[in-house]
């Protein structure tokens, strides 16, 4: 397994495969909640490798268990969990491919159907692995609904995917566009960020547009609101720890010529630090009512909690970045990228057993594959599903092989 070439021919030979695989669930891509056809697709596809399967977990949700060969791990077996989501998106497919989504308003535009496609590449060179009686440990292979929303991972950890045996550490991966296929990102600490909601509602007095002292023009107060909203991201907090602070929505008002007595907006906040999230409402909520209180209205201020920064573990994120050197060689492996505002519940995992995040490039301008995530025509170079199945195949079998001293 330490050859640079072996895992990748492994994946290689298996590619076609994978392509069908992926083909097969973007052609019907299923919502959150509702990845019924893809789940059984999965699980076929498990029981056909000889691995144990349990279905139907927080929903659709898929848990395939591959046991490790007896004897070869000595005392102690550990436990590897790699993971991948597989709903698709609200979004109707513009691509021109004979692949293309065939359901109406519905596609993958985010690349859960590569990412099943890898870690079911994973599973099938792992089994081979096992088959030869050479597998160290167990590996997991979860298999998640919901991702985009409302969220698959944290009820998949309430049900139990991480017990029996115990996980000791887990991998994910993520199709990336915006690095080209054949190379790959590992960051350690904060990869991506927190994802939390705000909803803002401004109440002031109506009254009519050709007499605005006699009222309080909610719509003059939201104005106000929004344009301060960005001190705090550029004099409260740390320019050495990034928060985007976005207002997506903003409705108030009847009539031209009436004042609105209400305005009602929602936004996103995102940070990767976990300290900044917390502190955020409070600093929000205080400029809010200074605001609306010196202009004679007042204000509700919602804040809903979303998904927590993904965060990789520094000895995972160098394992596997040394694992994935052997795979496609150290001057395809990117240790250092900037971080993403965007956000992942593969975070939750993350908060109960040490991992890595992995993004698999996927890129090709050459083929005009360059659309990013949640764009109706987004897709990926389909050569990043064998790449990401290796590499998710070395660093599990490493982190299952290598010394206690290193590993958590």
């Amino acid at each position: 397994m330490s050859s640079q070439c072996v895992l990748l021919e492994n994946a290689r030979r298996i590619e076609p495969r994978l392509i069908e695989i992926r083909r097969a669930i973007h052609m019907n891509p299923e919502l959150g909640g509702m990845e019924f056809k893809t789940s059984r697709l999965v699980a076929q596809v498990l029981r056909e490798l000889g691995i144990e399967v349990v279905e139907n977990i927080a929903g659709t949700g898929v848990l395939g268990l591959l046991k490790g060969a007896a004897g070869v791990a000595g005392s102690r077996m550990r436990t590897v969990a790699i993971r991948a989501d597989m709903d698709a998106l609200p979004i109707q497919d513009k691509k021109d491919v004979p692949y293309r989504s065939r359901v109406p308003g519905v596609m993958h535009a985010c690349g859960h159907d590569g990412h099943v496609a890898m870690v079911l590449g994973a599973a099938m060179i792992l089994a081979g692995v096992r088959g030869e009686n050479k597998l160290p440990g167990n590996v997991k292979f979860i298999f998640q609904p919901a991702e985009e929303g409302p969220g698959g991972a944290k009820p998949m950890i309430e049900a139990g995917v991480l017990e029996n045996p115990g996980v000791d550490m887990i991998l994910g991966a993520h199709i990336w566009p915006e690095i080209p296929v054949g190379r790959v990102a590992i960051k350690s600490g904060a990869a991506l960020a927190s994802t939390d909601e705000i909803r803002i509602v401004i109440k002031g007095e109506g009254g009519h547009g050709a007499a605005p002292h006699r009222a309080v023009d909610a719509i003059v107060v939201a104005a106000q609101v929004i344009n301060a909203l960005q001190t705090i991201v550029s004099r409260e907090v740390s320019p050495t720890s990034p928060v985007v602070l976005t207002i997506g929505t903003i409705q108030g008002g009847y009539r031209h010529n009436v004042i609105a007595d209400e305005v009602t907006m929602t936004g996103t906040l995102r940070t990767l630090n976990p300290v900044v999230r917390m502190e955020l409402p409070g600093k929000i909520d205080r400029l809010l009512r200074g605001i609306a209180g010196g202009m004679g209205a007042s204000v509700e201020f919602t804040h809903i909690p979303g998904y927590p920064p993904t965060v990789n573990d520094s000895r995972i994120a160098e394992l596997a970045s040394r694992s994935a050197a052997k795979v496609i060689g150290g001057a395809n492996v990117i240790r250092e990228i900037e971080p993403s505002l965007g956000g992942e519940d593969f975070s939750y995992f993350l908060e109960r057993v040490p991992g890595a995040f992995i993004m698999v490039g996927a890129g090709n301008p050459e083929a005009g594959i360059t659309f990013p995530s949640h764009h109706p025509r987004f897709d990926f170079d389909e050569r990043a599903l064998a790449t990401g199945a290796a590499i998710l195949s070395q660093a599990a079998f490493d982190y299952l092989s290598e010394s206690s001293d290193f590993l958590p």
